[in-house]
């Protein structure tokens, strides 16, 4: 398999799926592509598999459109398996999704271009998530939170550097990216900006780095996946470690939480998301019943794993480990 880009330029889009393991969304990912529409020019489709042991690879036997790139799970590493893909990337712009987000629509595609057309500034591209219908509903009011805060649904909103320096807070707060549903110019990726190969956050080290180089992210609201993630109670405890670590190891200043204050904000998220789950019309009277007992504990499991990542010794390789989902996985 060839890693240079395609000579002839007639190829748009390379829309790059990492799996590993994602027999669950799949097939719903690559049904969702076959339809998408508005896009001009080819589109080709390239996932990078990580040593999936379930049905993942049977289910892109399905699909001869699929091109397919295999490395060890123990080459994966968010940043460099994504800078692989662009390598790998014959469009113009590389489509990033993950293997459980699923295009909604049949313009999910056209959307996720569409900000490149308004300047050639414009080197990355988030798009908007929408929580699955079970999702608990902390995720699910968090997610909702994240996105509507990004700008409106009705049209683009562009976020570049002002004029003057910014210090680093504002840089963290314009640079919010997600590569659960992203797109960049692939010459970007690899020639000026790839992604750095970091343990995790690799994707929000990208914004910022497009922000501090005067370049500017677009947040596509058109360009919509469905997603949120598959996790048991005590995986996501593990997922809040492994993302206040990564944070912590990329620099972000995150101070050390007291337990007066996981209990003060413990309380807080579970009142604020027992008046929210009361108000949901996705709810009937059982399903708010069941969610006003249960979520609580998903707001308890949230902050007793954030305070141990807050304190704990980013030298100790173990110490982390024992917290981490990411670890428990390899």
């Amino acid at each position: 398999m060839t890693e240079s880009a395609d000579p002839t330029g007639s190829i748009t889009a390379t829309v790059a799926i990492l799996t590993y393991n994602g027999e669950a969304h799949l097939r719903r990912i690559l049904d969702a592509l076959r339809v998408q529409t508005g896009v001009e020019g080819e589109v080709e489709i390239l996932v990078i598999d990580s040593g999936s042991t379930d049905g993942t690879l049977s289910i892109i036997e399905d699909f001869p459109e699929v091109r397919l790139h295999r490395i060890p799970n123990t080459e994966f590493q968010h940043g460099r398996t994504r800078n692989l893909a662009a390598r790998l990337a014959r469009g113009e712009f590389v489509v990033y999704l993950t293997h459980d987000a699923v295009p909604i629509g049949a313009h999910w595609l056209a959307g996720m271009l569409a900000p490149f057309a308004l300047s050639p500034d414009v080197v990355g591209v988030v798009g908007k998530q929408v929580p699955r219908p079970r999702c608990f509903p902390l995720l699910k009011y968090e997610i909702r939170g994240v996105f509507a805060g990004l700008g409106p649904d009705g049209g683009v909103t562009l976020y570049r550097r002002p004029p003057g320096e910014l210090d680093e807070g504002a840089v963290a707060g314009l640079g919010f990216y997600s590569d659960v549903n992203s797109a960049a110019r692939r010459e970007v990726l690899t020639m000026t900006i790839p992604y750095r190969e970091v343990p995790y956050a690799e994707d929000q080290l990208f914004g910022q780095d497009v922000i501090r180089a005067g370049l500017i992210k677009a947040y596509a609201p058109l360009g919509a996946v469905e997603h949120s993630n598959d996790l048991t109670l005590a995986e996501y405890g593990k997922r809040i470690f492994d993302e206040t670590v990564g944070l912590r190891r990329i620099g972000f200043g995150i101070p050390p939480m007291s337990r007066a204050t996981q209990l003060r904000l413990t309380v807080r998220g579970i009142l604020g998301d027992s008046l929210r789950i009361v108000r949901d019309r996705d709810f009937g009277v059982r399903r708010t019943l069941y969610w006003l007992l249960v979520n609580p504990v998903f707001q308890i499991r949230k902050w007793s794993s954030y305070r141990p990542a807050t304190t704990v010794d980013l030298s100790d390789d173990d110490a982390i480990a024992a917290g981490s989902l990411e670890a428990s996985r390899r």
